[in-house]
């Protein structure tokens, strides 16, 4: 399941990235957002959704979104 479809409120274990885009993957690491690390989703909002990882909050578009495997 992807952070797209996850229930707002319930902590997941990143399980893989699905992405082939090496920026993409560059800018998830610097958010802390790897494969292992927990990961909340606060809300689903109309073009992403808002991610609680570590102790930062960050607002995030439906493709980052589809690409983080939960």
């Amino acid at each position: 399941m992807t952070l797209k479809e996850a229930v707002e409120g319930k902590e997941y274990i990143i399980r893989q990235i699905e992405t082939d885009d090496e920026e993409m993957d560059a800018f998830l690491f610097s958010l802390g957002c790897y494969t292992g690390e927990s990961i909340t989703v606060v809300s689903h909002l109309k073009g992403g959704c808002v991610v609680s990882i570590k102790d930062g909050r960050y607002n995030i578009d439906n493709q980052l979104a589809c690409a983080i495997v939960v």
